[in-house]
């Protein structure tokens, strides 16, 4: 009896690091939840620079994803996203698209 070797084709998915950016001169804590952190506001915590502007870079997969800034305990869509989606709750979620 003769063993055929087996092949196995592993297909490498592409990770991509995208930059979220919020003007919130006023605010004094800003994060970023949604899907693809279990909407866990304490997980991805943005920076400040000294114009005003909380950024947070984050590393996704090919796919869709629905996120929300929060910005001292309020959740906000973010207003540089032309994409939205309705939620559960009665507002939307902005949405990012990784290809």
């Amino acid at each position: 009896m003769v063993k055929k070797a087996v092949e196995s084709k592993v297909k490498t998915v592409e990770s991509r690091a995208v930059e979220f950016k919020l003007r919130a001169p006023e605010a004094k804590r800003v994060s970023l939840a949604g899907n693809f952190n279990n909407w866990d506001a304490n997980s991805l915590v943005a920076k400040k620079d000294a114009k005003g502007i909380w950024a947070i870079r984050a590393t996704f997969t090919p796919g869709k994803y629905e996120y929300k800034f929060v910005v001292d305990g309020s959740w906000i869509n973010d207003p540089s996203c032309k994409d939205a989606i309705s939620n559960t709750l009665g507002s939307t979620n902005s949405v990012l698209v990784v290809r």
